[in-house]
């Protein structure tokens, strides 16, 4: 099956458009991006209602900030993990902590800008994911989406038959969060988002797609962990 994948650079975040026999959108951007986001899949000669579906891959600012927007242009239907369907529908977040030294320092002197940035309103969940996979076969992926907590307690990823991995924030690649691939600088602990990348691992997965930066091989993962 041919598999087509956008990263869409949203100026903030990153979002992702899988193609197969249907398409997935994987996160919805920060707030006010509604119209790049539609000039992007004009580029690309794709239509709004041509996305059956929006996986959130976790409920802060920077990932669901247009989500009301773009379900409303597109009609597809939302899913998240149920830990934070509250978040998603309340437009709520708790700040993250900082689990490495420059998320430490990144705090110290910026703060959680989501109270300035991040005002946005909530948008109605279709789909409460469980903590279980949930196959992508009846959106047309091959694929399923996985529970991955780390980063936040519910924090998912779609993972393709093919091995790519859409992590969201489970990994990091690039300025400012990070120099190169590797552990986000915010999360609820290390070791919890370590046991996610060996199951990411362990089921399958070749390349990395994170929320923020370039995509990267999941090796660099597997020889993060030897260390």
């Amino acid at each position: 099956m041919r598999t087509d994948i956008w990263r869409l650079p949203m100026v903030g975040a990153n979002c992702y458009q899988i193609r197969q026999d249907g398409i997935v959108l994987v996160d919805a951007a920060p707030p006010r991006r509604r119209q790049r986001f539609l000039r992007k899949l004009e580029s690309l000669s794709i239509k709004p209602g041509d996305i059956s579906l929006i996986v959130i891959t976790h409920a802060h600012y920077d990932h669901v900030g247009s989500l009301s927007d773009l379900k409303a242009a597109t009609g597809a239907r939302v899913a998240v993990n149920r830990h934070e369907k509250e978040w998603v529908e309340k437009a709520f977040q708790e700040p993250p902590p900082a689990i490495t030294p420059w998320g430490r320092f990144m705090k110290f002197v910026g703060g959680w800008t989501a109270g300035v940035f991040g005002r946005y309103p909530g948008t109605t969940v279709d789909i409460d994911l469980e903590d279980t996979d949930f196959p992508l076969q009846s959106f047309g992926i091959s694929g399923r989406i996985l529970h991955t907590p780390g980063h936040t307690a519910g924090s998912s990823t779609v993972l393709l038959d093919s091995g790519d991995a859409f992590a969201g924030d489970l990994a990091m690649n690039g300025l400012p969060l990070r120099l190169g691939p590797g552990m986000p600088c915010f999360g609820d602990s290390a070791e919890s988002v370590k046991r996610s990348w060996k199951l990411l691992l362990d089921r399958g997965a070749k390349t990395i797609y994170p929320g923020h930066g370039q995509s990267f091989r999941a090796d660099i993962l597997r020889r993060t962990l030897r260390e």
